[in-house]
């Protein structure tokens, strides 16, 4: 079921245990994707405006719930200033004890010397806050905003001050408008090497200054990285692992794992000693990738060569190894290193029971855990209600949500769209409407996977009207409709006989400019076949064609079965010799398709042609196959029928070196 496989997608994304931890806060205590430190409304992240839907209302106002304020808004103006937002209120305490505290200095305030008076204020208070609100008052005062020195100054404040997330906002700001010239990077780290006062401050500035160069995607070629690093030991920084870091950590996020590597041998060329966070990033790039077998060797060689590993780097192994299966070599892992079971290792481990449907150990597991003194989260206990909820014990994961509940910990938009899954599983829109509701009344805004599962639900029902309806609330709610939405769309609407629809609505896509893929068609020529438009069925293969969409084994079934009901054997012939051209392997189903069709119009000839085609492609045939020749022999009226089909099923495969698994 598409809703199962979009919440297993989801659950599995939010359940991974190592992407949720950010490996720069090794580095400095804040991540690069900070909140905004000025602008953060007091009502909490989520508005909501207009009355509360009735129960006669389909859905409540979607489109009134805000974006997350974790949404960057624009950047700084092209002066290379950064823009504080205005304060309407009377001026308060904190205003005032910057003033006092200024005058107190006996400093002048003009516009040459805020830097100075921003140094001035940081011997007397070192409240980042306070600084925050001395830079507003000094450019009230001045009538100018705050230049590129003063905003320097302002990060160090910050950062000397632990308020190293509004420091990484105006890192970003300043390199959004000033970093892009040429020559930004010695300029940047001319005026943050002046503005500085602590050593230590002005490394993790550094630090947060390559990160964000990063995220701005201004550090692309190794050899502009090197550049970058040579300035910065030019100005006395010394490169050291964790700055070094960075940029493999960026690497390995492209996918560029052998550029990565590169930079740990050029560590050693330099004197620098690869550490435990330089190894970890590769190994989870490599287990992210599964490349297994890559991981696990680096994962000796860091042993060998006597660098200690930490649970960080074990949990990336461990759970690379739970995402494909292997849960035995996850268990070999934690034996080699005697390492006790953390919360990110319980998670990998109960996700993957949950995937395998052995809820029985994974519940074992989870009282496990808990029993340890570890207090489940939100990812496991959503891990637990959708396992229960695939095996159909909706009763089981009811009693996990209700522990959740009872424990404090919040639904998040996964857990939501799970429990969502599984009321359109049981076809019970009214209570998956209900749990949609009950999102939005959370302050949650659904996101994409939680849509187009309530788009399935109703797709399925046949309930279209409800369909197009959730297409506009997700415009509305800035969720635009992707291609599995699509997809589910026309696959509902070729279930339901509406196949004219579905076909008008794939050629809208391509009209304006989507790329449908595999599925799309698939359905499209499964409906098509299916009612017996056959020419509308080819045209849309070789439209898939040439919109160089590779045709599968589903697709090709589609149209050949087709063809096989409506006894046009030549067509299915042609569509076979033609996709074997293309280089499609058959399969058993296909052969069987075939085979029953040339069966169907008594060409037992043919038919026994595809059963050698078999043998050479290593395929045995089963009862199905069987059946199919008897019907052959059938309609070409053999005295025994059975027996006949059976003797030449072994006489063509002993010709292979084969028996048949016909069973007759």
């Amino acid at each position: 079921m598409k809703s199962s496989i979009s919440a297993i997608r989801l659950c599995a994304d939010k359940l991974k245990p190592v992407l949720g931890r950010s490996i720069v806060s090794r580095y400095f205590s804040a991540g690069s994707s900070a909140l905004p430190m000025l602008t953060v409304p007091e009502d909490g992240p989520y508005s909501s405006e207009g009355p509360v839907s009735s129960d006669d209302d389909l859905w409540p106002n979607v489109g009134c719930i805000s974006a997350n304020s974790k949404e960057r808004k624009g950047c700084c103006p092209g002066d290379y200033s950064y823009e504080f937002p205005d304060n309407q209120k009377a001026e308060d305490i904190e205003t005032k004890n910057v003033r006092m505290i200024f005058e107190n200095c006996g400093c002048s305030l003009g516009p040459h010397n805020v830097v100075q008076g921003l140094g001035t204020f940081l011997k007397e208070s070192s409240d980042a806050a306070l600084s925050r609100d001395f830079l507003r008052w000094s450019e009230r005062c001045i009538g100018k905003k705050g230049t590129i020195q003063s905003v320097c100054r302002m990060i160090h404040i910050m950062v000397a001050g632990n308020r190293n997330c509004g420091a990484v906002d105006l890192i970003l700001c300043l390199i959004r408008s000033y970093g892009a010239e040429d020559g930004s990077y010695d300029q940047l780290l001319d005026i943050f090497h002046e503005t500085h006062v602590e050593r230590e401050v002005l490394e993790t500035v550094y630090s947060m200054l390559v990160d964000c160069y990063f995220q701005e995607d201004m550090l692309k070629q190794l050899d502009e990285a090197w550049d970058f690093l040579e300035e910065m030991q030019n100005r006395g920084i010394a490169v050291n692992a964790s700055i070094i870091s960075l940029f493999i950590r960026d690497y390995c996020a492209r996918g560029d794992i052998g550029r990565a590597w590169k930079l740990i041998a050029i560590m050693k060329n330099h004197g620098i000693r690869a550490d435990v966070v330089s190894y970890s990033i590769i190994i989870h790039s490599l287990c992210r990738m599964s490349f297994l077998p890559e991981a696990t060797c680096v994962f000796f060689k860091i042993l060998q060569a006597g660098i200690p590993v930490d649970s960080v780097l074990i949990s990336s192994l461990v759970d690379g190894y739970c995402r494909v299966g292997n849960l035995q070599k996850a268990m070999n892992i934690l034996k080699i290193q005697n390492l006790p079971l953390n919360i990110f290792l319980y998670s990998s481990f109960i996700t993957k029971l949950c995937r395998d449907g052995d809820m029985f150990n994974a519940s074992v597991m989870f009282h496990g855990m808990t029993d340890a003194g570890f207090c489940p989260d939100c990812y496991i206990y959503t891990a637990m209600i959708w396992g229960y909820c695939k095996a159909g014990y909706m009763y089981r994961a009811l009693q996990y949500l209700g522990k959740m509940l009872k424990n404090g910990v919040r639904l998040s938009t996964a857990t939501y769209t799970v429990l969502i899954g599984a009321s359109c599983k049981v076809e019970d829109m009214s209570m998956a409407r209900c749990i949609f509701r009950m999102m939005l009344a959370d302050g949650l805004k659904p996101d994409i996977f939680a849509y187009n599962t309530l788009v399935e639900g109703y797709g399925k029902q046949g309930s279209f009207d409800k369909v197009f309806e959730l297409l506009s609330i997700m415009r509305s709610a800035n969720v635009p409709p992707d291609i599995v939405t699509y997809n589910i769309l026309i696959h509902s609407l070729a279930l339901g006989g509406f196949v004219k629809e579905a076909k008008n609505i794939l050629d809208e896509l391509i009209k304006r400019g989507f790329s449908p893929d595999k599925v799309t068609f698939t359905s499209v020529i499964h409906g098509l076949s299916s009612k017996g438009v056959f020419e509308e069925a080819f045209l849309t293969w070789l439209k898939m064609n040439e919109k160089q969409v590779e045709p599968d084994l589903i697709t090709c079934s589609s149209l050949l079965s087709g063809y096989c009901r409506a006894h046009r054997m030549e067509q299915a012939n042609a569509l076979f010799r033609m996709m074997l051209d293309g280089g499609l392997k058959p399969d058993l189903i296909i052969f069987n398709t075939i085979i029953h069709g040339f069966c169907r119009v008594g060409n037992i000839g043919d038919a026994c042609k595809m059963v050698r085609m078999m043998g050479q492609h290593g395929i045995l045939p089963n009862n199905a196959t069987h059946r199919a020749l008897v019907l052959g022999f059938e309609k070409t009226r053999v005295t025994n029928p059975s027996e006949t089909a059976n003797l030449k099923l072994q006489e063509i495969l002993r010709t292979y070196g084969t028996r048949s698994d016909s069973g007759g």
